[in-house]
C-alpha cells in the first residue's frame, strides 16, 4: 500500500477494479483547508482517461511492475504484436493499451509494463522521440514565414504532425512522443 505522496507519472494503482497508469499529477496545498492531489489516469485494459482528486494521505493500492524491452513486429487488426528482445518471447497488445500507437513504425524498441502478480503486460512506453521519414506534404510557399508557419505532413507509419514550410518529402523528421510534435529535421 502506498500514499498519496508516492504518486509519480508512470504509476500504476488499482483503482475503481481496474488497473490505471497516473498520466499526470499536481500536488494542491490551499491556503485554507486540506492539502490534495490532482490526478489524470489512463486504465491500461480500456484506456480510457478519468480525472480524480485524492485527498492528502489517501491510501492508493499501488501495482507491482516490471519494465522489459519488446521489439514491435507487425499490426494486426486491432492487435499489436511484439517481441521480448532477451528472451524472444512474444506477446500481443490491444491497441487501446497503447499510447501512440500511430507513431510506431516495425523495428521500433518499446518497454513494455508487466504486472508481476500474473505476469500479464499493462501498457507501452515510447522512446522520448522516433526517427520518422515524411511521406507525404505540400510544398511550402515562399514568403510565407513571416511567422512560425507550419503544413501538415504525413509520416510514413500514417500519423499526421504538424511541421515547418522547409520540411519535403522524403526528409527525416525527429517527433516527440509524448504531444506527437515535430522537434527537429534529422540529417544523415
Amino acid at each position: 500500500m502506498a500514499n498519496t505522496s508516492d504518486i509519480r507519472n508512470g504509476l500504476c494503482i488499482r483503482f475503481n477494479h481496474d488497473i490505471y497508469k497516473i498520466t499526470e499529477f499536481l500536488h494542491v496545498k490551499p491556503g485554507k483547508g486540506p492539502a490534495f492531489v490532482r490526478t489524470k489516469m489512463k486504465s491500461v485494459t480500456t484506456g480510457k482517461t478519468l480525472e480524480n482528486t485524492f485527498s492528502a494521505g489517501h491510501k492508493i493500492d499501488d501495482v507491482r511492475v516490471e519494465t522489459h524491452k519488446f521489439q514491435f513486429l507487425y499490426q494486426e487488426g486491432e492487435f499489436y504484436h511484439f517481441m521480448n528482445t532477451e528472451d524472444y518471447t512474444q506477446i500481443r497488445l490491444l491497441e487501446a493499451g497503447l499510447d501512440r500507437s500511430d507513431l510506431m513504425k516495425e523495428g521500433e524498441v518499446v518497454t513494455v509494463l508487466i504486472n508481476t502478480e500474473d505476469n500479464m503486460p499493462l501498457s507501452v512506453e515510447m522512446p522520448a522521440s522516433v526517427i520518422l521519414e515524411v511521406s507525404s506534404t505540400e510544398p511550402g510557399v515562399k514568403g510565407n514565414t513571416a511567422t512560425n508557419a507550419t503544413k501538415p505532413a504525413t509520416v510514413e507509419t500514417g500519423a499526421e504532425v504538424n511541421v515547418p514550410l522547409f520540411i519535403n518529402e522524403g526528409d527525416k523528421i525527429r517527433i516527440e512522443t509524448e504531444k506527437g510534435t515535430y522537434k527537429e529535421r534529422v540529417k544523415e
